[in-house]
């Protein structure tokens, strides 16, 4: 197989390098990463300014590259440039540090990068672990990684597959819906040294549904691993059928 890896963690995070030496199991590897965290992009592309793109380091199974762009840039110049001769069989992204389930999946970088490829028609899967610390354990998850990618890399290429995993020891995993859910913001207002005000994000996230079993989060709350379809396609379509048949 030929595997396109990127990330919005940057090219020096751990969940990169366990990713890519997994899927070294399974084919050649092009990464290409931020030169630094860019989580929370989504699917921000850069406009109105050249990017960079460089080759750190090269080995028989792998090729790594560095880009000043977005997570998103990242993967386009995968498969615009660095692969645009020889589509990959499949783009992957991650591992997080931290999880994409729920409403997260709308902010985050790591998936911004899977919706990107099957924009491009390149199936393509997402993996998070609930974990944001820098040296975070992956090795429970590690072990089902290269299982999912077997088990979903021949579906419709429509298909946004966002993998999420609870941290320590795990039961297996389960197919479900995204969990209905809302961050409960708070904008903490402090000052700078110069006296102007300045803002942070904080804020917690709430779970609208926590008795639903079918979803995300209740997967990950009882030790599995979550898989869900997710798609591109933003239409509320019983909206849409509502309305069509009012004319």
């Amino acid at each position: 197989m030929e595997i396109l890896i990127a990330n919005d963690d940057g090219y020096q995070a751990k969940g990169l390098e366990v990713l890519a030496s997994i899927m070294e199991e399974l084919g050649h590897v092009t990464i290409v990463a931020p030169n630094g965290g860019r989580s929370g992009q989504s699917n921000a592309v850069t406009m109105g300014a050249p990017m960079r793109l460089k080759q750190i380091a090269h080995t028989d199974k792998r090729d790594t590259y560095v880009s000043d762009g977005t997570p998103t840039d990242c993967v386009k110049l995968g498969l615009e440039v660095l692969c645009k001769n020889h589509k990959p069989d499949i783009v992957v992204a991650g591992i997080n540090h931290g999880s994409n389930a729920s409403v997260n999946v709308i902010y985050s970088g790591t998936m911004g990068i899977v919706f990107t490829a099957c924009e491009q028609g390149v199936p393509a899967i997402g993996f998070s672990l609930d974990d944001h610390r820098q040296e975070a354990d992956f090795s429970y998850f590690a072990k089902y990684i290269k299982e999912i990618v077997l088990l979903l890399k021949d579906e419709k290429a429509s298909i946004c597959w966002n993998v999420n995993a609870p941290i320590g020891q795990l039961k297996g995993y389960r197919f479900t819906r995204q969990c209905r859910a809302h961050w409960a913001e708070d904008v903490v207002s402090t000052a700078d040294p110069q006296g102007n005000p300045i803002y942070w994000l904080a804020g917690y996230l709430n779970n609208d549904e926590p008795e639903a079993a079918d979803t995300d989060l209740y997967a990950m709350q009882e030790g599995y691993i979550s898989i869900c379809p997710s798609s591109i396609d933003t239409t509320e379509h019983n909206a849409l059928n509502k309305l069509n048949g009012k004319i």
